[in-house]
Formats: structure tokens, sequence, C-alpha cells
């Protein structure tokens, strides 16, 4: 054993420890392992920098900015919804839920696709008075398996190609995964939606960042343009639709007259209506283009002042010694001295009469919308305190399906060959932003900075095992078990490997430490390498036994009222049916010899 191999193995044992004592966070354990190899000399100085501009960065990144395009298009989230009314049961419902996330996790980052319908599986779980926990890890779990189905679905799947490209010269293809995943997700789909039954029923979680500030006490005002879809429907129908998370208070029709409504009462064109609620519930509304926000397309035409000077949306708090108290969005022609739009007021101050009319008290909120040059400018003029910020997106104009179509205009062209999958990826997260699907802020705060880093950082140490023969020296343990099972059996034992070291370190730190090892296994017992990378791919996408392995699983801990040991109760069946599946799956596809 050299002295480069010494220090490898205690450089990944130090990582080992801290993963699992949490004293730091991972992107900080990346690079401390980074620097400590660099000035050893485990890792060569020309090449501790390389994992920066690996493709897997490039990858990922984008594939991150095109999920918070589809994920603020509304489209996915407001068909889901349409579909699960006409669905019941718990069953049938979870069922519907998880096919729905498994599949998106194939297209977009499986993070994005959780996203997406975690609230739709929240209030969907709330209408039927059912406790989110019997849903939301499911969902979790669903998004996990279905990101196997393609190259861009989850980071181990884009690590281990690089692998292979560093072992072959050739990484695999976009599709190289489906054969495995494909029918791997579908039976997971298939336990899943019976397998819920697993989990407790007495979790109650907290609410989420959005839902923390759904503000019941809200006036918003809208108009009914002549093509919506409401025009013609009763009040209660549209209050249905949007989950009652808003009610109409009252309806402006006639010139000024005021009316306040009735369930019955049937919505006609150009009716100005008062609603009580979350401002946030208005976005499909505003999507589908059944309601407009009065005076919301005057901000949006205004001229920046700059390159950064986007359209925003904020929300804020009028202070005790703000200018605005005593007096109303009148008074004050925020329109005319700030170009800005007053959305949405609630709070202490509430009124029943127009949104022009409210006088603003002390701890009133406000949601005001305008350039941000702007924005600032009013926030400081006027007094007012911001709130933590929430996806506040109302008002904006959202080009619904484009995202879906610039994604699937890059898979074709990748699938097709004509561009690798890292610059159509990059094309097309390029194109959401220069055509303003998302905003330049929107694009960045999509980047998971910290994974971002810890990739970078560990990609060069993962090399490093292979070329100071660490890994070989790793594999010959692994051999010697493995030189006892047939083919099959030492496929699985990689894989299993791989699960149980991916809550201890990180799902990606886990294909990089296990990627070159299971390729030395293989090249020692004769048989291809790529039934083995796979089973690490796999087995380190899979994680169900504990939330820490991969951040879908922490994502739906808080909203469910999880608790760390109610994981294995669905994820230990799953493990044991996926390990089974999968490895049969990889020898079938990707045969030993």
């Amino acid at each position: 054993m050299t002295l480069h191999q010494i220090e490898a193995l205690a450089i990944i044992a130090g990582m080992l420890v801290l993963f699992m004592s949490d004293r730091l966070r991972y992107d900080l354990v990346g690079a401390s392992a980074l620097s400590v190899a660099a000035v050893l000399g485990v890792v060569p100085a020309d090449k501790a920098f390389s994992g920066f501009s690996s493709p897997v960065i490039i990858i990922i990144g984008a594939v991150l900015v095109i999920s918070r395009a589809v994920e603020a298009s509304g489209v996915v989230g407001h068909w889901m919804r349409l579909a699960l009314r006409g669905l019941h049961s718990t069953t049938v419902q979870v069922g519907a839920l998880t096919a729905a996330v498994t599949f998106l996790s194939a297209i977009v980052k499986n993070v994005g696709a959780l996203a997406i319908f975690m609230p739709v599986a929240i209030q969907a779980a709330e209408r039927r008075n059912r406790p989110p926990s019997r849903y939301l890890m499911p969902l979790a779990f669903g998004s996990l398996i279905g990101g196997t189905i393609t190259q861009i679905g989850t980071s181990p799947n884009i690590l281990i190609s690089q692998i292979r490209e560093q072992m072959t010269g050739r990484p695999y293809g976009m599709f190289d995964y489906t054969a495995i995943g494909l029918p791997l997700s579908l039976v997971a789909i298939g336990f899943l939606s019976f397998g819920w039954r697993l989990l407790p029923a007495n979790r109650r979680g907290q609410a989420a960042g959005n839902k923390r500030f759904a503000v019941e006490d809200y006036t918003t005002e809208v108009r009914l343009p002549a093509d919506s879809s409401l025009v013609g429907r009763r009040v209660e129908e549209m209050e249905n639709r949007a989950d009652h998370q808003f009610v109409i208070a009252a309806i402006i029709r006639e010139g000024d007259h005021r009316y306040v409504p009735r369930s019955h009462w049937v919505l006609y064109a150009d009716d100005v209506l008062i609603l009580n609620g979350d401002p946030a519930a208005l976005q499909p509304f505003l999507n589908q283009g059944d309601v407009a926000l009065l005076e919301a397309e005057t901000a949006a035409a205004l001229k920046p002042e700059g390159k950064d000077d986007e359209l925003e949306t904020l929300e804020a708090v009028v202070s005790p010694s703000s200018r605005i108290i005593g007096q109303t969005p009148e008074t004050l022609e925020l329109r005319r001295r700030f170009e800005i739009n007053l959305l949405a007021a609630g709070g202490p101050g509430r009124t029943q009469g127009r949104l022009w009319q409210r006088r603003f008290t002390a701890g009133d909120m406000v949601v005001m919308q305008g350039r941000a040059s702007r924005l600032n400018e009013a926030m400081q003029a006027l007094d007012l305190l911001p709130l933590a910020e929430r996806d506040l997106t109302i008002g904006r104009p959202r080009r619904r399906y484009l995202p879906l179509l610039i994604l699937a205009a890059a898979l074709l062209a990748i699938g097709l060959g004509f561009v690798p999958v890292e610059v159509g990826l990059f094309v097309a997260a390029t194109l959401t932003v220069l055509l303003r699907l998302i905003s330049l802020r929107e694009a960045y705060d999509a980047i998971d900075w910290p994974i971002i880093i810890m990739l970078g950082c560990l990609i060069p140490v993962g090399e490093a095992l292979k070329d100071t023969g660490t890994a070989d020296l790793l594999a010959t343990g692994l051999t010697a078990l493995a030189s006892h099972l047939p083919g099959m059996l030492a496929v699985g034992l990689i894989m299993v490997v791989s699960m149980l070291l991916t809550p201890l370190l990180h799902h990606a730190a886990a294909v990089l430490v296990m990627g070159p090892v299971a390729a030395e296994v293989a090249k020692h017992l004769g048989y291809s390498i790529d039934p083995f990378l796979m089973a690490v791919g796999f087995g380190a996408a899979c994680d169900f036994l504990t939330p820490i392995g991969h951040q879908n699983s922490m994502l739906v801990m808080r909203p469910a009222g999880y608790r760390f040991g109610d994981y294995w109760r669905l994820g230990l069946p799953l493990t044991v049916l996926v390990a089974v599946a999968g490895t049969a799956l990889i020898v079938w596809a990707w045969p030993l010899r």
C-alpha cells in the first residue's frame, strides 16, 4: 500500500465520519476533502478544480433551471388537480400522484418534480380530511425511482455516466437507463399505491413556508375577461376550483354597484371580484387567463431602468412608523409616484369596500408589483418592512406551455444525437431565461449551489481513487466476497452496498466513491463493467431507508410530520423489491459478458 493510497483511504474515512456526524454541511465536507487531497498531492494541483468544468455540473444546473420554469408555468399542477377531482379513494389518489411524479421525474430533476406535486398532494389530502403523511412519502419515493428512467432525472445517473466515460471513453446515452428504470418504476408505483397503508396515520406535519404566509384576510381585486371560462359559472364553482383558499366577498358590476353575492349567483364578463384569501391561490386562474389583476398590465409594460430591473411581486408589512398609516392607495398615488400596483392588502385595516379605499393601519400586509428599482424606492419611502420571501408570482405573465415545448425539443435533439446532453440542456435553460419564462434571479435561485460545490470538489477526489490505485485496493476486498457468488448476485451485492452507503455519505458522493470500485470489481471477476456501474447508479438513487440520503426524502419530512423511524416502514420492503427486481433488470439489459 502506497502513501497516497493510505492518504486517500484516510480522506474517504474522514468524509464518512463528517457526513455521518452532520457537523458540517455537505458542500463544506466536499471542499475540505478536496483541500486535504490537493495539499497532500492525492489530487494533482492541475486537476484540483477540474470537477467544476465537468459536464455533470452543466447538466445538473441546467436541469434545475428548466425544472423551475416547468414548475412556474403551473401546467402540470393544473392538470393533476383536474384529474384528482374525479378520484376519491386514497389508493387511487396516491397511485395517480405517485405515477405522475415518477414519470415527470424522468424529464425534469426529481426534486423539481416533487416540488410541483407536493402542494397538489397536500391539498388533495386536506380536501378529504386525510393526513398528508399518507401521500407525501410515496411521492418522494416515486420521484427517486422515476429519476432513474433517463440520464437527467437524478444525479447518480449523470455521475455514473461520467465515470463510464473515464473508464471506456464513452458516456452513457440519455435513454440507456430506460430499459431498467421504466419497468422498475412501474413495479414501484404498483407497490406504493397500496404500500401507503404501512405508514402511521397519526402524523401531523407543519405547514410549509408558503402555507405559513397564507394570510386569510388578504383582499384582492380581479376582473373577469370576456373569454374567461368562469363567465356563466356560479360563485360556488369558482370557490370550489380554488379549494376554498379564497372567498368572493363582493362583486362590482353595473358601474360601481357593489353586491354581496350568494353562492348560486352567476358570474358575468367584466365583473370585478373582491376576493378575501391568500393571493397566491390566484395563480392557477391567472395562468388560465380566467381572471386579470386590475392594472397589472401597467406595471408589466414599464420600461426597465437596467438589465437587472425585472418585474417583481413583493410582500411587505406596514411598520408602526410608516407614512402610509391612515392613508388609502388612492391618496398615496402609488402608480403615479412609484409606478407600482397594489395587488392585495390584509390585516387589521380590513375593509369591505374597494381595495383603493382601504385605510392602512400598522400591521397591515400588502402585496405590491412593479419593477425592482421602483419597489425598493417605495419600500424605503413608505417605511414598509419586507416579509420573508416566498414564491409569490401573481401578476406576472406566464407562457404556460413554452417550458414544456423547449424541454421536449431539447430531449428530442439529444435523443437523435444532434447535440450532447450538456449542450442541449444548457441551450434549453438559456432559452427559458431569454424568453423571460422565469427571471434571471429565479434561475440562479433554482440552482442548488451547495450540491454544485460538493460535486465540483468530489469529482477530482473520486478520480484520484482510480488514479492512485485505491479503488483497485478496495475492489480486492469486495472481489474476494463476490468471487463466491454467481454473476447476478455479485451485481446485487454492489447495488446493496451502494444503497447502504448512500445514507452515510450522500447519493452523489456514494457514486463517486463506489463507481471506480465497482468497475475494478467487474474487471477482477472478468465481467463487463456496465452492469456493475448501473448497480451503483441505481443503488445510490434508491435510498428509501432514511430521510438523509436524498433531499427529496428530507423535503417531505416536516410537511407530513414524519419521524426518522417512519421511513423504514415503507422504505424497507421497497428497498428489497427494488434490489431484487433491479438486479434482474440490470443483468437482463446489460449482460455480464
